[in-house]
């Protein structure tokens, strides 16, 4: 409804000034009137951008609260999975074009509550790709904007081989439904479910 508010308004603001121009008698241009209208379409021009920006946030709010009705919202952010299964690459560039990354929990109740919301929405054995990678540096495990990882969950059970354990051949995090939230690294070519994160702002 505000969405449709704001474009009238910008079709109400062009209509008006095209009247204004179109009304006003045609006489001989002072030397400073150019500077004047200049200004004027200036003015004119950012109140149009501020419009668009308005437009371009609301558009953006409603997508987002879209998404946050869809899938959960936890600790300032919303989660939407994915199950179709899918490459790590392929996932993560599903979620940029929603406008958003590859979820990484960044807290323990944020992990627990995120494993919660897999396990209700695509089963209690699912694996789901985190927008977290080794790939640039082998061991250092960084998010999708390159940032450190504040968290890690990794699945330190299995003594023989605690996660991550795949070296050069395992660069893709995956949190495990099944292992009770933990994650493992995973070859980016296997074809897993994922979950997208949005932040709220």
């Amino acid at each position: 409804m505000e969405l449709r508010g704001v474009c009238v308004l910008l079709g109400v603001l062009l209509l008006l000034h095209c009247s204004a121009q179109q009304n006003q008698p045609r006489r001989k241009p002072a030397k400073k009137e150019p500077e004047r209208q200049d200004a004027a379409i200036e003015q004119l021009q950012k109140q149009i951008n501020d419009i668009v920006s308005e437009l371009n946030l609301l558009k953006e709010q409603q997508a987002l609260q879209t998404v946050c009705l869809k899938g959960i919202k936890i600790h300032r952010k919303c989660y939407l999975v994915d199950p179709v299964r899918k490459g790590y690459h392929t996932a993560s560039e599903d979620c940029n074009n929603l406008g958003g990354v590859l979820g990484t929990p960044a807290s323990s109740d944020e992990n627990d509550q995120l494993r919660d919301y897999i396990r209700q929405s695509i089963g209690p054995g699912e694996q789901v790709w985190l927008g977290a990678t080794d790939m640039v540096k082998e061991g250092a495990w960084v998010d999708q904007t390159g940032l450190d990882l504040t968290y890690k969950n990794w699945d330190a059970s299995n003594s023989r081989s605690p996660q991550p354990d795949g070296g050069q051949s395992q660069n893709c995090a995956v949190l495990s439904v099944a292992s009770q939230g933990k994650w493992s690294d995973q070859n980016c070519k296997d074809e897993k479910a994922s979950v997208c994160q949005f932040n709220i702002v």
